[in-house]
């Protein structure tokens, strides 16, 4: 699944240099807290006020009441990994809190849980994973969907993740897993079946679709558009629209790839029967001239089927304009 849960990134120091006494690297500690993406944040708040999770800020945790939280949690947080955040770098973040002012505050819930929601969607809230993934479990939702995963793959995942997860999807290189390892005994196997049931059954799961729009010459774009999902047992995205948001004062002047609808109202679209696993396609469109702000180039990807089996269809895939470069896994 990605991005299902807390991401830590390399920088600050080594297991062997904290085993040696060396002086926590506070500011390593301040860029790996704030760096992009830093999931702890979602759940402990970016200036360690808390949220979901405890405050941090100014409570004075010493290094070791910090790493028995990373490696032994008491509450549902999941347990990391020496190779997802080592001895050093814990102990860098405590030091980093301890030298913040106490917050006279704890922050909100980033997904507040609230009477509105099914049950389902309640346990997945409550659980914590909204504050990472999301009211609707959209990217778990497509990586299951790729993979049309049982339940049995889910438990897989999330209670051995450090394990499953290089199984389930290739990894980038030097790539830390996002998530540590859930305990059965936090988050019961009754309340993840759950929110299996909640995100299989009642939203459903989604095609894992990934777009791509990159510059080419002349004020030319090239958006790929790719079924990520896995041959033979994915699922296939049916009834595709693929918008692209045309910035203010250019018109398009060329358009190429197979469905092209035209452009009206700052829109260029395309429609597609249906992208299975492993499909892949390419458009382009050309402007009258360069957008003032890159980043107004940009678009969105819907399909009829499958929709969530309850409720509105508010499924899509948002993507925006990248400098060129090799595209990520």
């Amino acid at each position: 699944m990605k991005k299902l849960a807390v991401l830590l990134l390399a920088c600050g120091m080594s297991s062997a240099a904290w085993a040696q006494g060396a002086q926590p690297d506070v500011a390593g500690a301040k860029t790996l807290w704030e760096g992009n993406p830093p999931f702890c944040k979602n759940c402990h708040g970016m200036n360690g006020e808390g949220g979901f999770g405890p405050d941090l800020a100014g409570r004075g945790l010493s290094a070791a009441e910090f790493q028995r939280a990373v490696r032994k949690p008491w509450g549902v947080m999941p347990a990391f990994t020496d190779a997802q955040i080592s001895d050093g770098e814990i102990e860098g973040l405590a030091a980093y809190f301890a030298s913040m002012p106490k917050v006279a505050q704890p922050g909100d819930w980033r997904v507040p849980l609230t009477p509105d929601l099914s049950h389902g969607q309640q346990v997945y809230t409550s659980a914590g994973c909204a504050q990472c993934h999301g009211a609707s479990f959209d990217m778990p939702r497509a990586a299951l969907g790729g993979h049309n995963a049982d339940f049995a793959l889910m438990k897989e995942l999330v209670y051995t993740h450090t394990e499953a997860m290089p199984k389930f999807e290739e990894q980038r290189p030097g790539q830390r897993l996002h998530m540590g390892n859930f305990n059965p005994l936090r988050l019961s196997e009754a309340q993840l079946k759950e929110i299996y049931d909640w995100a299989h059954d009642d939203l459903g799961f989604r095609p894992d679709l990934q777009a791509r729009l990159t510059p080419g010459a002349n004020n030319s774009y090239t958006l790929q558009v790719t079924n990520n999902g896995e041959a033979g047992k994915g699922l296939t995205a049916r009834g595709v629209t693929i918008d692209v948001t045309i910035p203010a004062g250019l018109t398009v002047t060329n358009a190429t790839g197979d469905g092209y609808k035209g452009a009206k109202a700052g829109t260029a679209e395309w429609q597609v029967a249906k992208l299975a696993p492993k499909d892949a396609q390419s458009f382009t469109v050309t402007l009258s001239g360069a957008p003032a702000n890159p980043g107004d180039l940009k678009g969105s990807i819907h399909w009829d089927k499958p929709g969530p089996k309850t409720g509105a269809n508010m499924d899509k895939v948002n993507f925006a304009l990248r400098p060129p470069g090799p595209p990520r896994p």
